[in-house]
């Protein structure tokens, strides 16, 4: 493997600025719809860029591994179809849900499976 996966780099910098000592990233990917920026994944924790806030204003969001409850793959599709036919997940903290969508399922199988590899 060539290094870390980003969509856009500088999303990519912006999460490597705020890395821990000794802390990997693992992909970065731009999110698309309303809410989220991106979300940034490193062999610690789950990063997630938050735009909803009022007044233009946004959050880093940094979620330990340790604290997902789950992670969902998000389809309009009934089980008939594709199982990542979507671009979507969801990250389930406690009662708070985190949706983040992509551009094509590459990145939410990628990221679904990071997670799913960290939390169980």
């Amino acid at each position: 493997m060539s290094g870390p996966t980003y969509d856009r780099k500088e999303q990519f910098q912006q999460i490597q600025s705020g890395l821990l000592p000794g802390e990997q990233i693992i992909a970065v990917y731009d999110a698309i719809g309303t809410g989220t920026g991106f979300i940034g994944l490193t062999d610690r924790r789950v990063i997630i860029q938050d735009r909803s806030f009022v007044g233009k204003r946004y959050a880093i969001t940094s979620i330990p591994y340790s604290k997902i409850t789950s992670v969902s793959v998000v389809s309009n599709k009934h089980w008939g179809g594709s199982f990542f036919s979507t671009g979507a997940i969801a990250v389930h903290v406690g009662t708070h849900t985190y949706e983040v969508e992509f551009r094509g399922s590459e990145k939410s199988h990628h990221v679904h499976n990071v997670i799913l590899h960290h939390i169980s």
